[in-house]
């Protein structure tokens, strides 16, 4: 029996338009009535991810910042927070990459240094809290993340500017223009783990859907891993089942299937 559900947002639960699926409410209820732990496993902002579920947001679970924060019904369950040393070395290294900002992911807040329009409009999509700074070093925050939003693209580009911390840190691609770093042990997939210890669920009984390589130790955390079918190859290898795209409400549908429908 399912116990845990946890999917990530972007090219997952969300359709290209940036919406949820128009039964997301109804499913959503089912789950509820059954007992189950729904949750948002994104690179999205906390205070994003609660504007989205504003309906549901007391019930639900949220692993925000790529499981560096995760809250269920409004309680704090634990943070994974960057040294601060270690984030100031991140910052340097990313001010020299060409056509890239960084975004400095806080606890109160996310933070940048630039207020350039394209800047602002991706920011804008996933931080529902961001103050503009002149300097990122001078932040008085605990930190979750540095993020690089790359227009180069993460994965070729910005991804290679970090290799000598791969060993003591997430590096993790999240999107086309995204690149993520965070605590070694900090992951979707850890922070999924950490959630079974405290609420006492397997692996057998959690299901999880991804689309991203940010999703990859997700998959490996849950017997019921699904690859949306517009999945990134790495996670269709690692995944058990696949899912339909996002764009046909993928999610919904394999809930439905596997675990409504019992």
């Amino acid at each position: 029996m399912i116990k845990l559900i946890a999917t990530d947002m972007d090219g997952t639960l969300l359709n290209d338009q940036n919406q949820l699926p128009t039964e997301f409410q109804e499913v959503y209820q089912a789950l509820m009535e059954k007992g189950i732990i729904f949750g948002a496993a994104s690179g999205r902002q906390y205070y994003n991810l609660i504007e989205r579920f504003t309906d549901q947001k007391d019930d639900m679970l949220f692993i925000a910042e790529n499981g560096t924060f995760v809250v269920h019904k409004g309680k704090e369950l634990f943070a994974n927070t960057l040294p601060r040393d270690v984030a100031m070395k991140l910052i340097e290294i990313g001010r020299t990459i060409e056509d890239a900002y960084i975004i400095l992911c806080g606890k109160k807040s996310a933070y940048i240094e630039r207020s350039t329009p394209e800047l602002l409009e991706q920011v804008d999509k996933y931080y529902a809290r961001r103050e503009i700074v002149e300097d990122l070093t001078q932040v008085d925050d605990e930190v979750l993340k540095v993020t690089i939003l790359d227009f180069k693209g993460a994965e070729d580009n910005s991804n290679h500017f970090f290799s000598e911390y791969r060993e003591q840190l997430q590096v993790a691609v999240s999107g086309f223009l995204w690149l993520d770093i965070t605590n070694g042990d900090a992951n979707k997939g850890t922070a999924i783990q950490k959630v079974q210890e405290y609420f006492g669920i397997t692996s057998e009984q959690t299901m999880v859907f991804g689309d991203y390589l940010n999703d990859l130790d997700m998959m490996r955390q849950a017997y019921y891993s699904f690859a949306m079918a517009n999945a990134h190859g790495e996670i269709k290898n690692v995944a058990r089942f696949e899912a339909e795209t996002n764009n046909e409400a993928g999610v919904m549908k394999s809930i439905r299937q596997y675990v409504l429908s019992k």
